[in-house]
């Protein structure tokens, strides 16, 4: 289904967007959506119908572009080094090489400041550590 064919009911938006979870976040955005079932299982639908059956389906972008723009965003937030790991894996997911994180990453400590890119960079060693995909290459 295709955003010119948006789903209609709430449990249609829920499947959509279970089905680009799953391709772009994997397990790990399985994991994020029942670790709230015991505690605001609403906020793990919305985060599936909507960012994801929603946000993430629009044509405009794609998913190697959303990554990039979530990856500086959480990084400009500060404080969101679990979610960066889940949208790092979700980056790899979708075809960006650990190099390619990496500057992203860099980049952003001009707009966020070395703080941020440095815990940010951090999350995204761990990340590549677990996926065996250490040292990263620089260029």
């Amino acid at each position: 289904m295709s955003s010119s064919t948006a789903a209609t009911t709430r449990q249609d938006r829920f499947e959509r967007g279970m089905e680009i979870l799953d391709r772009v976040d994997g397990e790990g955005g399985r994991r994020v959506v029942d670790a709230l079932a015991g505690i605001s299982p609403e906020l793990g639908h919305q985060i599936v119908a909507w960012a994801f059956g929603e946000i993430y389906d629009r044509p405009a972008l794609g998913p190697r572009d959303r990554q990039l723009v979530t990856l500086g965003a959480l990084t400009a937030l500060g404080g969101c080094e679990p979610q960066l790991e889940v949208h790092v894996n979700a980056a790899l997911n979708v075809g960006l090489t650990p190099e390619e994180i990496v500057e992203a990453l860099l980049h952003s400590a001009v707009y966020c400041g070395m703080p941020r890119a440095l815990n940010a960079t951090f999350a995204a060693k761990k990340v590549f550590a677990e996926r065996g995909l250490l040292p990263v290459q620089a260029r």
